[in-house]
């Protein structure tokens, strides 16, 4: 990562990221190690089928799942339905706005944050 890019990174929002990451640890016994592996939880939570054995097809599904729940509070996307093997369908209300990499991360890890604080499974300070 460039200088340019590390002066451009919140720095709230990374200790927010941080503490996230650090609650998650103690909930499921390891740290997520990317944003990513936060997806997948999130996917997994919203299917509400339990831990099993995903196919790498699936594991892209989850991540999906999350990416749409997550950025379904600012109206991005909305629930359409289940399937009948209970996957959720969404669809996109609105065009995601062109960003950087390092924007649309931060767009999702503030996201994140603001699901695992409405699920209540991190309180808001």
């Amino acid at each position: 990562m460039s200088k340019q890019q590390k002066e451009r990174i919140d720095p709230y929002l990374e200790l927010q990221w941080q503490k996230l990451l650090s609650k998650l640890e103690k909930i499921i016994g390891k740290r997520p190690q990317n944003i990513e592996a936060v997806l997948f939880l999130i996917g997994m939570r919203e299917l509400g089928k339990g831990a099993r054995h995903f196919s790498k097809e699936q594991k892209q599904d989850l991540m999906h799942i999350a990416v749409c729940r997550v950025l379904s509070k600012s109206g991005f996307y909305e629930l359409e339905g289940v399937d009948a093997e209970g996957w959720p369908h969404w669809k996109l209300l609105k065009p995601l706005p062109k960003l950087d990499l390092l924007s649309q991360e931060a767009l999702l890890k503030t996201h994140i944050i603001d699901y695992f604080h409405e699920e209540g499974i991190i309180e808001n300070e």
